[in-house]
């Protein structure tokens, strides 16, 4: 990944925020408790935390990313924004960490993950981590890519294309795996999509009485 993002990290904002569509929807509609916890999973350059961060003053936010390359320039956006008192940074594998260890924490109430599935091939194991992560009666949050269903064909094949350059696979069956890896850890799942299909999203809540 370092590989990956070593000249993109410098870019990747500008370039994506026209079409990483409802990431922002997803942050405004986080709702954490008061004096709440909330960690993103693949956070890299830092964007989306400081936005929480913002969103969301009274809550606690942690980050994690498996690449140096892209924590680099998150820490540095951090600092500009002057928020390193309230965001945390650490480099772990998503699909399989030590919140304990990394952050001084057993779990959060609030997990985001936004468009990163779809940069990582064993997608599903980040899914089952994340559950796993979760406070009782948190939530995971998800928005990754669609299966597009509802655009004009030659837009799916072109953006395919695009994505592809990138390292980015959508995951076309996210919304039924996410929705099944939830109900086998005891969560409630809603699932949707946005932008005729361009977007899924998926919000996973546990059980506040879960092992």
């Amino acid at each position: 990944m370092d590989r990956i993002y070593r000249h993109q990290r410098h870019f990747y904002d500008a370039s994506r925020k026209f079409y990483l569509l409802g990431r922002d929807q997803l942050i405004d509609g986080l709702q954490p408790p008061k004096g709440g916890s909330v960690l993103e999973i693949g956070c890299g350059t830092g964007r989306n935390l400081i936005r929480i961060a913002r969103r969301h003053p009274d809550c606690a936010c942690y980050g994690l990313d498996v690449s140096s390359a892209m924590l680099a320039t998150a820490q540095g956006s951090v600092s500009k924004a002057g928020l390193e008192g309230r965001i945390r940074l650490a480099q772990a594998d998503a699909t399989g960490f030590d919140p304990q260890a990394l952050f001084g924490r057993a779990g959060f109430d609030r997990i985001v993950i936004s468009y990163a599935l779809s940069m990582i091939p064993p997608w599903q194991g980040v899914v089952v981590e994340a559950l796993r992560r979760l406070a009782p009666g948190g939530s995971l949050h998800i928005v990754d890519f669609g299966d597009q269903a509802g655009l004009p064909a030659p837009f799916k094949v072109a953006l395919l294309r695009w994505l592809a350059l990138f390292h980015v696979t959508p995951r076309e069956d996210l919304a039924e795996v996410v929705q099944a890896m939830a109900e086998a850890a005891g969560a409630d799942c809603r699932t949707g999509v946005a932008y005729r299909g361009y977007a899924v999203h998926a919000v996973a809540t546990r059980q506040r009485d879960a092992a």
